[in-house]
């Protein structure tokens, strides 16, 4: 048997053993104690992985006016998904200390001195610097975001949700993909996500193309020939992106009040009208307030993102377009808009996809409102991710919230990376 066939088969059934057989002696240790750890906390995992298959299985009760705590499903389920990382990392060790005891045995194999323990520490300090400065970072990341996906991910397995499925008084229960077809099957819930996610579609797609076309118009305005004083100008209408988003919304909300607002008294005085405007509790009225005023927060990215592409495209190219008879109007479609669009296109798709999942706007605009009979725990103006939010924070539907989210990022993903795909910045072509 090659010498590398033996440290392999070492390792795999004693871990550091084919290390020691290479005379890697602390490398070897270390394995060896990895191995001694996980084989004395099998218990540990065993009970963790019982949780997260079982979900638990006793309930809290009260007794004689004593609560008898049972099994808490979430923290099952959270300490569960931890053991089960903590078993797939074991995994990963497990084979590097099998591979590394071949690889190093190979050495020998091959008529070559096998490099001792302080060279193979050189060396692999010398190569992996970067992968062993990442360990860290990437623990926090595998912690602090995979592990919330994932578990938002498997809520929307389960029956978590108010009022007989919430822990720690009751226990929750795998069920598949009963909460995707209760979407698409049960009435009310199928009514509300297609009327929801109808207006979502909408809603970012106005909100996209009135911010783009609103930033375009202002940056060609600014730029023309006519205008002077253009550093004014532009530090003008960068304000409304300046100010913190959550201070203009709350203007607008008293401003746009149906009852007591500015603007209603103002037309009043003015004759213009005779009884107030439902401008935030009609829900037609509601949607294009909210489009409108969504122009005025975001316009000003587009037109100082607009207003830098512009100032960089050689003036060489108009004046050969003058020269050929091009008008102004046929120098903007030709030259301008292309480049425009060739630069921003990645960046459109984005606000697409911030737009989709835009909260901040119309849940301090609105907060949904009006309400809507035919929906379930949801308002007229709602997006999707607002109706997600009161879904978890007002209902405690933390199921159906969760297949929400599994959607929307279905969803937008599909549209991102397909329209992404497409665009010429992103295949590098060149514009001619």
């Amino acid at each position: 048997m090659k010498r590398s066939k033996k440290a392999g088969l070492l390792s795999a059934i004693i871990w550091g053993s084919g290390q020691i057989y290479n005379k890697h002696y602390i490398k070897g240790l270390v394995f060896f104690i990895i191995q001694i750890i996980t084989i004395a906390n099998w218990r540990y995992f065993y009970e963790k992985l019982w949780g997260l298959i079982t979900l638990g299985q006793t309930e809290s009760v009260i007794e004689g006016g004593i609560v008898k705590h049972g099994d808490n499903s979430i923290i099952l389920l959270i300490t569960g998904l931890l053991a089960l990382m903590v078993l797939l990392f074991l995994i990963i060790i497990y084979i590097i200390n099998i591979r590394d005891a071949v690889s190093m045995a190979r050495y020998a194999d091959d008529k070559e001195a096998i490099p001792t323990e302080k060279e193979w520490v050189a060396h692999t300090w010398g190569k992996s610097f970067p992968y062993i400065m990442l360990i860290i970072p990437t623990i926090f990341i595998i912690l602090l975001v995979v592990l919330p996906i994932l578990f938002g991910f498997l809520i929307a397995f389960t029956n978590y949700s108010a009022p007989d499925h919430l822990p720690p008084r009751h226990l929750v229960s795998w069920v598949g993909f009963e909460n995707f077809r209760n979407i698409f099957s049960v009435p009310i819930w199928n009514d509300t996500f297609w009327g929801v996610a109808t207006w979502t579609i909408i809603w970012a797609l106005l909100s996209t193309i009135t911010c783009f076309f609103g930033g375009l118009f202002m940056a060609v305005l600014i730029n023309s020939k006519r205008v002077k004083f253009k550093k004014f100008w532009r530090t003008l209408f960068i304000l409304p992106w300046a100010i913190p988003q959550l201070v203009s919304l709350l203007v607008f909300r008293n401003l746009f009040n149906g009852q007591f607002g500015p603007i209603n008294r103002f037309l009043r005085e003015s004759g213009i009208i005779s009884q107030n405007i439902p401008w935030l509790s009609n829900p037609t009225i509601a949607k294009v307030t909210i489009i409108i005023i969504n122009i005025w927060l975001g316009f000003p990215y587009f037109m100082s993102m607009m207003t830098g592409i512009m100032t960089s495209i050689s003036g060489e190219l108009y004046e050969a377009a003058t020269i050929d008879g091009a008008t102004s109007r046929q120098q903007f479609w030709k030259i301008t808009m292309p480049l425009v669009l060739y630069s921003t296109a990645p960046l459109l798709i984005m606000s697409f996809a911030g737009n989709f999942n835009n909260f901040g706007v119309i849940y301090f605009l609105t907060d949904g409102n009006p309400i809507n009979p035919k929906y379930k725990f949801a308002g007229s103006t709602d997006i999707l991710i607002t109706w997600i939010y009161k879904l978890t924070k007002d209902n405690r539907q933390f199921a159906m919230a969760s297949v929400m989210s599994i959607l929307i990022f279905i969803l937008i993903g599909s549209i991102s990376v397909w329209n992404f795909l497409r665009t010429k910045s992103f295949k590098e072509e060149d514009m001619i």
